[in-house]
């Protein structure tokens, strides 16, 4: 019966991860990297090649037509950019993670989330008045497209999908409002611009097995419709609130792995490390 174990794990996985997706307006992968090493026991980065591939399928279907619902629109001019940025940064990332051990993954997670918290922290709000949805003709092509290279290099190297950049990037970076940027995030969980990225993992045997994959997709799917269906029932300081707080609890759980990383790796060079040999003895004369 531990399939059947090994199956409601993985559901419980796809749903955890669907549902911050969901709420926060963000690709799943940060909550799939955590919940998979979590939930699952995996390593860093089969948990990562594991949640790029679980990224594949349009799992945020449902979060996008939530969004859509509520008057939220994702001008296709940013789509494009940010899909040309992700598409190329995604394939430098895939192909830099698998050069550096887990340790190096485990910290520049770390970083990279606190450097979104720090975004969010230090954004300022629109004016009164200037809080509808922006004019895609005033934001510039080169901040879009930056965008979606920091996305997607995050999204290869550290298996996460994207989307939280995207959402910091847009709401802190472009103040673009909150709903309107965490629908933007969605949008790409349904395209699968991280294919590239995952094919370099799976090409290296770093995902778990298809059962596996199978049961954290189909929580994907409930969990994002889930979260959407919260998202659009709260304002957007609560989402900003929730957001920063999810976000730093993510932070503080990496921050713990890689702490325990360290301390495992540095008892098992101390327990391999050959003890001093003694001094050999000095040899004592007797007179004649």
């Amino acid at each position: 019966m531990s399939w059947i174990h090994d199956l409601l794990a993985c559901i419980g996985v796809g749903l955890v991860g669907g549902l911050t997706s969901g709420f926060m307006g963000t690709s799943p992968g940060g909550g799939l990297v955590i919940f998979c090493v979590l939930l699952l026991g995996a390593e860093q980065h089969v948990a990562q090649g594991t949640s790029l591939i679980a990224q594949v399928p349009p799992t945020g279907l449902a979060g996008v037509r939530r969004y859509w619902q509520n008057g939220n629109r994702s001008p296709l001019q940013w789509v494009v950019w940010i899909g040309v940025g992700f598409l190329l940064g995604g394939v430098s990332g895939g192909y830099a993670a698998t050069a550096v051990s887990d340790a190096v993954l485990q910290w520049t997670y770390v970083v990279y989330l606190v450097a979104l918290i720090a975004a969010l922290v230090l954004r300022r709000d629109r004016k009164d008045g200037s809080s509808g949805a922006a004019n895609p003709d005033k934001l510039p092509w080169l901040p879009l497209l930056l965008i979606g290279m920091l996305a997607g290099f995050s999204s290869g190297f550290m298996g996460i999908g994207g989307g939280l950049a995207i959402t910091v990037g847009l709401a802190a970076g472009l103040r673009v409002p909150q709903h309107q940027a965490q629908l933007v995030s969605l949008v790409f969980s349904v395209i699968p611009t991280n294919i590239p990225a995952a094919w370099i993992y799976w090409s290296k045997g770093l995902v778990v097995g298809w059962p596996a994959i199978i049961g954290i997709v189909v929580g994907l799917w409930i969990g994002t419709d889930l979260g959407a269906r919260m998202a659009n029932g709260v304002s957007k300081s609560v989402l900003r609130r929730t957001m920063i707080a999810l976000v730093s609890l993510m932070a503080l759980y990496m921050t713990y792995k890689a702490l325990a990383s360290f301390t495992a790796a540095s008892e098992c060079s101390a327990r391999a490390a050959p003890p001093d040999a003694p001094a050999p003895a000095r040899a004592r004369h007797r007179p004649i």
